[in-house]
């Protein structure tokens, strides 16, 4: 149980869970806030500063926030500019959004946020509290959506960077789940939606032949490592990882083609033009040398003075 500020109210919150009637905040895809069915206006100053307390559920201090938000201006401006946006976030909804306790401030437990609804459902189902869910293409969805897109505020980096890991960790566990459980389906969308957020990362893409080979579909997991080794060897000039290697060790296919590259016979050296001109030349004036010689010695042999 916690208690909950609204509307000078103290509200009792029972659970992890905001009331499904409160006020709903998206930051992902886009910002969105919801009260009750309606969407709300809300100016770009509270936009941020309820984005920034959404992504710190513990809380932070007035000036911190003041600092993170508005980092090029005064400190004087800046605490303004705070001022402003939390009267804007007061009347953006009929609930209170933000909860100040002292010089803290926090999102209100009475908003549900689809960042935090997201990450418990998926940290549930990886750590096998929660089966898979039988709608697994919502929670993939979800997942694929990136944090505050077109955003560039310098505070969100490390909170994009540490939602992406998540994701992808998520995705790839999911994918390992449906794989145990044999629902190939599921277990590619999770493990193709991790290699789209990040085409690099080797994991996910073995992921991908793990889920092509226990079907049988042998030629798809071949092209699934062509394709990677080819893209990381032009982006990074490097080579698939052992681990990925060892997936298809045995295939006729792949030893063919190492055996190709290893007994490839030596390329035949080129010669510029300059030089084949000379070698032509060189030739013909051997040539020219060896019939003169030949024409001289029949001469003599006839007896006959050869003419100068």
């Amino acid at each position: 149980m916690r208690t909950a500020l609204a509307s000078r109210t103290v509200v009792i919150v029972s659970g992890n869970e905001a009331p499904s009637n409160g006020p709903s905040l998206e930051l992902l895809n886009t910002f969105e806030l919801t009260c009750g069915d309606s969407t709300v206006s809300v100016p770009l100053g509270a936009q941020r500063l309820l984005a920034y307390l959404g992504l710190r559920p513990n809380g932070v201090h007035r000036g911190a926030a003041a600092e993170q938000l508005w980092p090029d201006s005064p400190c004087h401006r800046a605490a303004a500019n705070l001022r402003s946006a939390l009267c804007q976030g007061r009347r953006a909804c009929p609930v209170t959004l933000i909860d100040c306790i002292g010089q803290r401030l926090r999102l209100s437990p009475l908003v549900r946020l689809d960042v935090s609804c997201i990450s418990q459902s998926a940290r549930q189902i990886v750590d096998g509290q929660a089966p898979p869910p039988a709608d697994s293409e919502t929670l993939i969805e979800g997942l694929t959506r990136e944090l505050l897109p077109g955003w560039s505020d310098e505070w969100l980096d490390a909170d994009r960077e540490r939602w992406d890991q998540m994701r992808l960790y998520t995705l790839e566990g999911l994918a390992h789940r449906f794989l145990t459980a044999q629902q190939y389906l599921p277990a590619l969308r999770a493990a193709l939606a991790a290699t789209t957020i990040d085409p690099i990362r080797e994991t996910a893409h073995r992921t991908v032949m793990e889920i092509y080979l226990a079907e049988g579909n042998v030629a798809s997991a071949v092209r699934c490592y062509q394709q990677y080794e080819a893209y990381v060897q032009r982006e990074l000039d490097v080579s698939p990882s052992p681990q990925m290697t060892d997936l298809l060790q045995g295939l006729p296919c792949l030893q063919s083609d190492r055996h190709r590259q290893r007994h490839a016979p030596p390329r035949a050296p080129v010669s510029v033009p300059g030089e084949l001109h000379r070698q032509t030349n060189g030739a013909r004036s051997r040539d020219a040398a060896a019939t003169l010689s030949s024409r001289h010695g029949q001469r003599r042999d006839d007896g006959q003075t050869p003419a100068f």
